[in-house]
């Protein structure tokens, strides 16, 4: 029984060693960039936007240095299930299908969607029959493409683009009749319904149904890392209550995001 005891402890001991190692190790937050004004670069080169901002409040108070990984999307939950990077903090609403894969923070911002089109040129979304044979882009993998290609796939020519950039280029160019876009993204890159610009919104901002649209942007965890998961929802409630995450907010959009 000594013997036993004496084995036990020497394992918790290693376990205990090897937790700590850990903790000191730099949190990998995986980021798929550009996405203003949520995470972007300066003509500098440097990282920001409103989730860099917070997740470097959330590292500082858990006591861990923030290391950001970019990844793409299409590929960015298959690399955190690879532990290529310890969480996923790149605007991901939570969704039903999302859950079964990974662990969830708390939510921490909401994240409303829209159709846009060039100036001038008549979408109506409630009237399908003036949608038949349009060009529709969005972002390749996101909950946008599921919704419009479940809801309008069978009557509009769906175009997908890799990146958000790419995306507002193409709307920007005229290359596509509308878009169904991240309404962040359609203020920050190309202006939309800005004094002098040529793309406007055709519908409100779009939240339901929640069944694509999710429940709240959440910070994404491998599914085992319930403790790491605690620690961010702890992190993020401190960030609301003191007022940390209103200054952070009214320093990159000017609409109410909070969740």
């Amino acid at each position: 029984m000594l013997r036993l005891s004496s084995t036990l402890s020497a394992i918790l001991a290693s376990l205990l060693l090897a937790s700590s190692v850990h903790a000191e190790d730099p949190l990998r937050l995986a980021v798929d960039i550009p996405f203003e004004p949520f995470e972007y670069r300066l003509p500098d080169g440097t990282l920001t936007g409103f989730e860099v901002e917070l997740g470097e409040e959330v590292c500082q108070r858990i006591e861990r240095e923030c290391e950001w990984v970019e990844q793409g999307w299409d590929g960015i939950i298959p690399g955190l299930l690879a532990r290529k990077y310890d969480a996923i903090m790149s605007s991901m609403a939570i969704t039903e299908e999302r859950r079964n894969k990974v662990l969830f923070s708390e939510p921490y911002y909401s994240n409303p969607s829209v159709w846009v089109t060039q100036a001038g040129q008549e979408i109506d979304i409630e009237d399908r029959d003036s949608l038949k044979g349009l060009s529709v882009g969005v972002q390749r993998g996101t909950i946008r493409d599921n919704y419009i290609t479940d809801t309008y796939g069978d009557i509009v020519d769906v175009r997908r683009y890799a990146t958000g950039e790419d995306l507002a280029l193409d709307v920007r160019t005229g290359r596509l009749d509308t878009a169904f876009m991240y309404y962040p993204l359609a203020l920050s890159a190309l202006d939309v319904d800005a004094e002098g610009s040529n793309i406007v919104t055709s519908s409100p901002l779009i939240r339901e149904p929640k069944s694509y649209f999710g429940h709240g942007v959440a910070v994404a965890f491998h599914p085992r890392d319930e403790a790491l998961a605690e620690q961010f929802n702890e992190a993020l409630r401190q960030i609301k209550q003191d007022g940390t995450y209103d200054e952070l907010m009214r320093k990159y959009v000017d609409y109410d995001i909070k969740i």
